[in-house]
């Protein structure tokens, strides 16, 4: 008799940005005419640069012609882009991190979810609290959350560190001992930054328990401030504790075109294995490489052209960034993030919950904003939202905001 995985059962309602996507087509189909305005999901609308198009349209000349078609590539990715990556995102601030330390993938989000197939499932998990979904739901899908629990909104084996306002959104050490802590930075969804000491603080904590990080650096590009590290691996000892995730979907509009790379150190090993060579394991059994067109469009970012168009969009989606938290804080709403991150974090006016005061942008200013609950027991009390519109929509919904509030 066929069997099925039970954790999926355990699984509350629908994925976060499923539930939206109700809730706002139920409303558009009631109300045709009204015109919405979406800062929830952080979709990016500007197209891809130049410099980018340019490569692939070559690249897909290249797929025409005998001598330049590209079959199955290598699972790990091509060289091209592997070798640019490890220079001009690594070395180039400092970080020792070869070209066969990364891996090229179709998505930091399917990394986040698939580096759980290397772990064993006894492991405790700790997450941040408020988090992005996809830590918590990929777990709970392998059986190391546990059991959901929908009145406190807790996995019963996740262990939750708060990010609230009392710790600047920045979460405290465990007290207890855990085995992999998700971290975020800039975080999705608060916006918040770590700076090199509260790194150095968690990499020491992690090689002193032989507890590994997963770092989800994916909005870097977005941080302006020099003080604040890019990567995990700018900080002593990384190598040896910790794996980055991250992606061209916000840094060059990539979330439809789909690149991203995963970085294992050889040095972290645990249980007498090397990650990295497990990693690779898992890769050429499950997965077959991205595309070379693509790898060739990201593999651009790096060219001079490359990174001048797509600073252009990043201070783009950065201006909208300041529209958004500075007219939310101007009309007497508590903000964070919006300065090195494209997500703005604001606390609900006159203790309305989250959804509900999602459901009244939604209804009221006809703006889609991301309810905090949806990320947590500690978002309750806040909505996300994203800077990725365009700018005058932007402008628009910030006032249709302020007119209601």
């Amino acid at each position: 008799m066929v069997t099925i995985n039970e954790n999926y059962q355990k699984l509350p309602g629908s994925y976060l940005f499923s539930e939206i996507a109700r809730r706002v087509a139920a409303y558009s189909e009631a109300n045709p005419a009204k015109r919405l305005i979406r800062l929830g999901i952080g979709d990016v609308t500007r197209p891809l640069v130049p410099a980018v198009t340019q490569a692939m349209h070559q690249a897909v000349d290249e797929m025409a012609t005998v001598t330049g078609f590209h079959g199955y590539g290598p699972e790990q990715g091509y060289a091209f882009l592997r070798e640019a990556i490890a220079k001009e995102d690594y070395q180039a601030r400092g970080a020792d991190i070869a070209p066969d330390e990364i891996f090229v993938s179709d998505g930091a989000k399917s990394d986040c979810g698939n580096i759980g197939d290397i772990f064993g499932v006894d492991n405790v998990v700790a997450v941040c609290d408020p988090v992005y979904p996809v830590y918590v739901d990929t777990n709970a899908m392998t059986g190391r959350a546990g059991h959901y629990d929908g009145d406190k909104g807790r996995w019963d084996r996740l262990v939750y560190m708060p990010c609230v306002a009392e710790n600047g959104f920045s979460p405290d050490i465990p007290s207890q001992p855990v085995d992999l802590i998700y971290l975020c930075f800039p975080n999705n969804p608060t916006g918040a930054v770590a700076t090199r000491a509260q790194l150095q603080a968690w990499v020491d904590h992690a090689n002193a328990t032989g507890a590994v990080i997963l770092f989800d650096s994916a909005y870097e590009a977005f941080i302006t401030d020099p003080a604040i590290p890019h990567s995990i691996f700018e900080i002593p000892g990384a190598k040896t504790c910790a794996i980055e995730f991250r992606s061209f979907s916000k840094t060059a509009g990539f979330t439809g075109t789909r690149c991203a790379y995963t970085v294992i150190p050889k040095d972290l090993v645990r249980g007498g294995v090397a990650l990295n060579g497990m990693w690779n394991r898992r890769q050429c059994t499950k997965f077959n490489g991205a595309p070379y067109v693509v790898q060739r469009g990201a593999a651009a970012v790096y060219t001079p052209e490359g990174r001048a168009q797509v600073r252009e969009t990043i201070g783009y989606y950065l201006n909208n960034a300041r529209v958004i938290r500075e007219g939310l804080a101007g009309a007497g709403l508590t903000v964070c993030g919006g300065e090195n991150s494209p997500y703005v974090w604001a606390r609900t006016p006159d203790g309305l919950g989250s959804w509900a005061f999602f459901d009244r942008l939604l209804q009221q200013a006809n703006v889609v904003t991301t309810p905090g609950a949806g990320f947590g027991p500690s978002g309750e009390g806040y909505i996300r939202l994203t800077a990725f519109g365009g700018a005058e929509d932007t402008v628009e919904a910030v006032e249709r905001i302020k007119a209601i509030l």
